[in-house]
């Protein structure tokens, strides 16, 4: 696109990219690795910094710029679901936490000297319905002291530090639900052998998630952000540039897949032609490419929003699903197209479409996008 604005940051990422090709990735993939080399180097050009502002050492961008940076990392053949938590899980940091908290961490983040790329909000018995979650923070003295247990907290391993979500207020004392949860800044590096315990998940991609458990770690009372039981306000807030960052993610997936499968058609001959010439090749794969750039106009218009200030929650939801729906079926028309070749590792198709279908389920799965739309866009009942 000759007209597009972030055609220079494009093509930086894209060089960046072209450092760590698909080997470099279906090595991490087989052993399960965490790619440190390649998340160093996102980190010392800058784009991790993203959304931070200048005034702490970041880059200042808008959510549209950032999303173009994830958006080449997974249509270079990467994963940014190694990376991406750091840019919006710090803009819960930037937006509520004290200036204290925001003078002390965000350089330090900006730089790569810390790493927060860990939320704790998940629990085993409680799934989606995060206003019943079990871990608690109670307050003594100048210190909270947390119990509980946390699930699908993916990088705990890899960071400093992590924002928790955990209930100081009873659920039987406040009126409603989604009061007395509070977040806190939990340094990690600080409570690993005194109470947290991390134990990883093996998944069927290489998603370096794992659980946490707690039992009585105390954390200074100074590390609480925002206010005491305003946290799923806090949540929420954070959600919109999420929903829009991951729908990059799965547009850079989906062009991935419908850029290989056209390849590949154009290329394969049998029976005297190639295999792209059939209808029955060729039409999946135009239609899986109309599926993504049709998803992307959502992204761009959610994405504007949001860095105009407006409110973006349906736009910002349904710029997740259309793109999470669309990169999964350029990954089923990508397996089809390849055939048998398409589950040898050495194609890595097999590879990018574990790694696409996670969008299906999470961060928050699509059947929750359609509640949310059914009950807040179209004034429907609500469903759970």
């Amino acid at each position: 696109m000759t007209d597009d604005p972030h055609a220079a940051l494009r093509d930086a990422v894209r060089d960046l990219c072209a450092r760590f090709p698909d080997p470099y990735w279906r090595d991490l993939d087989a052993r399960r690795a965490y790619p440190d080399a390649f998340v160093a180097a996102l980190t010392e050009a800058g784009y991790l910094a993203a959304l931070i502002p200048e005034e702490f050492g970041g880059s200042g961008l808008t959510v549209a710029a950032a999303s173009v940076i994830l958006e080449e990392i997974n249509r270079s053949g990467g994963n940014a679901a190694a990376c991406h938590a750091q840019m919006y899980i710090m803009g819960t940091l930037l937006r509520h936490g004290s200036a204290d908290q925001r003078r002390l961490y965000l350089p330090k983040i900006a730089a790569g000297q810390l790493r927060l790329q860990a939320f704790g909000v998940s629990e085993p018995t409680t799934g989606s319905d995060t206003t019943q979650l079990q871990t608690t923070a109670v307050r003594r003295g100048d210190r909270y002291v947390v119990n509980g247990q946390k699930v699908w907290t993916s990088r705990a391993e890899q960071s400093d530090l992590m924002l928790l979500i955990a209930r100081t207020t009873p659920a039987d004392q406040v009126k409603k639900r989604t009061e007395g949860l509070s977040v806190l800044l939990v340094d990690l590096r600080a409570a690993l052998g005194h109470g947290l315990t991390i134990r990883p998940i093996r998944t069927m991609m290489n998603h370096s998630t794992t659980e946490v458990f707690f039992k009585d770690v105390e954390v200074p009372a100074a590390n609480l952000v925002g206010e005491e039981g305003k946290g799923f306000r806090y949540l929420l807030d954070g959600l919109n540039a999420e929903r829009i960052l991951i729908a990059a993610e799965c547009v850079g997936d989906g062009r991935w897949f419908v850029e290989r499968a056209s390849r590949y058609a154009k290329e394969r001959v049998v029976f005297g032609r190639p295999i792209g010439q059939n209808q029955g090749v060729q039409f999946p794969i135009a239609r899986a490419h109309v599926a993504v750039e049709a998803a992307d106009l959502m992204r761009w218009r959610a994405a504007a929003l949001f860095d105009r200030g407006d409110p973006c929650g349906a736009e910002a939801n349904m710029a997740k699903l259309l793109a999470a729906d669309a990169s999964w079926e350029a990954a089923n028309v990508a397996v089809q197209t390849y055939g048998g070749f398409g589950f040898a590792e050495e194609y890595d198709i097999e590879r990018k479409f574990r790694e696409t279908k996670l969008y299906q389920v999470a961060p928050l799965s699509t059947n929750l996008i359609l509640a949310y739309i059914g009950e807040h866009v179209l004034g429907l009942p609500r469903s759970y």
